[in-house]
């Protein structure tokens, strides 16, 4: 009992303004090594859930056109990079003598938006439990680094807050920490870093439409990301409220949403810290990681030519 309620106070300090995302984490992270997280399956539900509403909470503080141009001139770095991952997976994959399913998913996840896209990709791939575990456990081995490693190497390589926020987006896995290190860099990388991952996160439906064809599977069964277009209406409200029709006190209710929006990612990546645990490391295995890991560095290394590049 005591337990619970320790994770339940540690939970709801991470509403508290001053605790940063990346506190939030590395705290689930420690409790679920010292303790285990008494909450596991609920922590796994909510943060989904929680990650969902809280983006679309984002969109209320932003301008739908400047976003959709920002996120408009990465598209075809997008089309490259997405097929370029895949290639990369599959090759590195059978080099690895990994399994097929789970190179596939793990270069799906890393390619697109990690877990949303190992989540929509799996059921076609006809993956059994155990490939997905291990998916989804690389994955998110990697964004816990990701949260703590990429402010300090976007400061040490001086880059700009948009250069930083293509960068976050394209190179890192999971929108949750997407947000939670772009949100530790500033507002404008935060904005534009949650404009292009999303954009980002569309490419699930063909990649799906694919994936049915390369595992010759006719099953209909697939997920749609759908509160991405949530968001996208967030945006269009915000800037027909606050550009055309001037509605009082609606800059101070979005700036508040958005605030409110941004406290719940931090508790999200808490929750999400809480489910590592070392059984999870255990499942992943060494080779799976390595995969992980090298494609992460394509997709890192070549991102950062880009927005050095165009951004």
């Amino acid at each position: 009992m005591g337990k619970k309620i320790f994770f339940l106070i540690l939970a709801a300090s991470c509403l508290i303004p001053v605790v940063s995302p990346a506190i939030a984490l590395f705290t689930g992270i420690i409790f679920a090594f010292v303790f285990k997280n008494p909450f596991e399956k609920q922590s796994g539900l909510i943060s989904k859930k929680l990650l969902q509403y809280s983006v679309i909470g984002l969109g209320f503080g932003m301008n739908l056109f400047e976003s959709l141009k920002a996120g408009s001139e990465g598209m075809l770095f997008t089309i490259l990079s997405v097929s370029l991952t895949m290639a990369l997976g599959m090759l590195f994959g059978f080099l690895l003598k990994v399994p097929k399913t789970t190179s596939y998913l793990l270069s799906s996840g890393t390619a697109i938006c990690g877990g949303s896209a190992i989540a929509a990709i799996a059921p076609v791939t006809s993956a059994k439990q155990s490939e997905i575990t291990v998916a989804l456990g690389t994955i998110f081995i990697l964004n816990a680094i990701a949260l703590f490693i990429f402010p300090p190497i976007g400061k040490l390589l001086e880059l700009t807050e948009q250069q930083f926020g293509y960068f976050a987006a394209i190179a890192i896995h999971d929108t949750s920490s997407v947000v939670g290190a772009t949100s530790i860099y500033g507002n404008s990388a935060l904005e534009i870093a949650t404009l292009v991952k999303l954009t980002r996160a569309l490419w699930i439906i063909p990649l799906v439409l694919l994936t049915r064809l390369f595992f010759k599977n006719k099953s209909n069964k697939n997920f749609i990301p759908y509160f991405i277009f949530f968001f996208i209406l967030a945006m269009l409200l915000n800037t027909l409220f606050s550009s055309y029709l001037q509605i009082p006190y609606w800059k101070e209710i979005a700036f508040g949403i958005k605030s409110v929006s941004k406290q719940c990612l931090t508790l999200t990546l808490f929750l999400i810290g809480a489910n590592l645990n070392p059984t999870m490391l255990k499942q992943v295995g060494i080779k799976p990681l390595l995969l992980g890991i090298l494609l992460w560095i394509v997709i890192a290394a070549t991102s950062l030519v880009f927005v050095r590049s165009f951004a």
